[in-house]
């Protein structure tokens, strides 16, 4: 289930994301967010430079075991604009991060990316359910899905254009 509350967090994290595209990267946001609704932590791709693993929701699972109890790690919820990778939800398990609430699934970018011609990743585009042990989920949602869409085509114009 999405409440209005988390579709507020998804928003910003679609924020994140054209920042990051804006700043030449790959479209991905991600927040942290306390139990009381706080946003502690908020970053956006940084894979531009080369190094694959500069995602957001990798930072976040850093942040988090360096800065919060294990009690409030679990009852923190990861808000992104698109579904983790296996590496982020494979960090975002270890450090025992609590619910994922995101904009767009990993399925949906491996369909856009084959529309698009790209090459598969080198990575498989598994769920976070196939990696997190009764993982607390939810998304894609339909209407922001569209807008992450339409920056990965924008990404690839922009490659295309060099």
């Amino acid at each position: 289930m999405i409440s209005k509350n988390d579709l507020d967090y998804l928003a910003r994290c679609v924020a994140l994301a054209q920042e990051a595209l804006d700043k030449g990267d790959e479209p991905f946001g991600s927040l942290l967010v306390s139990e009381d609704g706080r946003v502690l932590f908020e970053d956006h791709n940084h894979v531009a430079g080369g190094d694959h693993t500069q995602h957001p929701e990798f930072a976040i699972a850093r942040w988090a075991a360096q800065n919060m109890t294990p009690e409030k790690r679990k009852k923190a919820v990861v808000y992104t604009s698109g579904e983790h990778c296996p590496m982020c939800a494979a960090a975002h398990g270890w450090v025992g991060l609590g619910r994922i609430v995101y904009a767009s699934s990993s399925k949906q970018l491996a369909e856009w990316n084959k529309e698009m011609g790209n090459p598969q990743s080198p990575v498989y585009n598994l769920a976070i359910e196939e990696v997190i042990r009764d993982a607390d989920v939810a998304g894609p949602v339909p209407e922001l899905a569209a807008k992450v869409k339409e920056m990965h085509l924008e990404l690839q114009r922009r490659k295309k254009n060099g």
